[in-house]
């Protein structure tokens, strides 16, 4: 689902279709979370009755309570980000518990350690703000929480002159170099349907380190294979079509 848009749609039935192109608007309609293409699909799929109940018993503009405490035990959070293309990138951060930080019902911050040096979200962040993360528990509820936003990034100096409740974290070589600070705009429930439930195993962790094999160094041989190259569509201006439709085309979807 991406970030909340101030689109109206019009319910249609399930014998209307619609295309993907210019899905059908009306003003009379409540405005609803998500995109025009997430409507657009509802309405051809058939599946805007649930979609609607969805919207309105779980997504909230702002983390709850029982939110904020998920949140303060969580140990990683996966990340999407994408460029202004819309090229895309998905991350994984970790630290210990709490070390995503809630400033508030609507904002919170995630650190940057010294990493390789790409800075491949970041980069991304810089160009398009938009950000989701996706925060998972595989050990006691099996449940997942959906935070999407507005990021910026804040350098740790000016992060902690305008947060200064948040305190440094330096234990066993950690610090943050940098902040993201995520405007949160929905959050919703992931369902545990489809999560495996894991195993806690306590180990050492060298936080701090440089050295190319305690980091993984090349576990997947990749030194021994062709460099990367960009390929053809490296310089595409346009967001591919999920739905395979041509630049400027429109081809009517029909339900399943």
């Amino acid at each position: 689902m991406a970030p909340p848009t101030q689109a109206v749609v019009q319910t249609c039935p399930p014998t209307v279709h619609r295309t993907v192109a210019e899905p059908e608007r009306s003003v009379e309609c409540d405005p609803v979370p998500g995109s025009t293409g997430e409507h657009a699909l509802q309405c051809a799929y058939g599946t805007e009755a649930r979609a609607r109940r969805f919207y309105a018993d779980q997504v909230r503009d702002r983390l709850l309570p029982t939110m904020v405490a998920f949140v303060q035990r969580m140990e990683m959070v996966f990340v999407a980000s994408a460029d202004a293309r819309g090229e895309c990138d998905a991350s994984l951060r970790a630290g210990p518990p709490g070390f995503i930080r809630v400033l508030d019902a609507r904002t919170l911050a995630y650190p940057e350690y010294r990493g390789n040096g790409v800075h491949a979200s970041l980069g991304n962040i810089s160009e398009n703000g938009h950000i989701g993360l996706l925060m998972v528990d595989f050990e006691e509820d099996l449940i997942g929480l959906h935070v999407n936003g507005t990021a910026r990034i804040v350098e740790a100096e000016e992060f902690a002159e305008a947060f200064p409740q948040v305190p440094p974290d330096t234990e066993n070589g950690r610090r943050a170099e940098r902040w993201v600070v995520v405007e949160v705009e929905e959050a919703y429930v992931h369902c545990r349907k489809h999560i495996p439930r894991m195993a806690r195993v306590h180990e050492k962790r060298e936080w701090g380190t440089d050295d190319p094999g305690r980091k993984g160094g090349d576990y997947f041989r990749a030194k021994e294979t062709p460099r990367w190259r960009p390929r053809p569509h490296a310089g595409r201006k346009r967001f591919p079509s999920t739905t395979h439709l041509g630049g400027g085309s429109s081809r009517i979807l029909r339900p399943r």
